[in-house]
């Protein structure tokens, strides 16, 4: 368990807003899960089809980044419970206090999100 650094009544109020942020993007999931199936996919010419598959892959794509948000929530609530919250996981220093408060499930301080950007354009596939 690491030297936590912030105090703990900003700990819960982390915690809080995290609990909410997943709750906010599960009922999301869900209506979204809910339009989704109520559109008729079934029925229409080659241009109603396009539509209805551009609609699918578009519900695709906004499920896998609320699912990944979602997880990116559990697993700083996670942290929060092991004491590991508030610390990056490229440099090991404390996150800023403001990156929490506008990002509570951050992993990276802004001095290690900078260095993984480095790593990514520098090893990034040429397309």
């Amino acid at each position: 368990m690491k030297k936590s650094f912030i105090d703990q009544t900003f700990v819960q109020e982390c915690r809080s807003r995290l609990v909410q942020l997943k709750s906010e993007l599960l009922n999301r999931i869900l209506g979204l899960r809910r339009d989704f199936s109520l559109e008729d996919k079934s029925s229409g010419d080659e241009i109603d089809q396009t539509v209805a598959q551009q609609s699918e892959n578009t519900f695709l794509i906004t499920q896998e980044r609320l699912r990944r948000q979602v997880m990116e929530i559990e697993f700083a609530l996670g942290r929060i419970e092991s004491g590991h919250f508030g610390f990056c996981e490229e440099t090991d220093e404390p996150i800023e206090v403001e990156r929490l408060r506008a990002l509570p499930y951050t992993r990276l301080s802004i001095e290690g999100a900078e260095i993984r950007e480095r790593l990514d354009r520098k090893f990034a596939k040429p397309s």
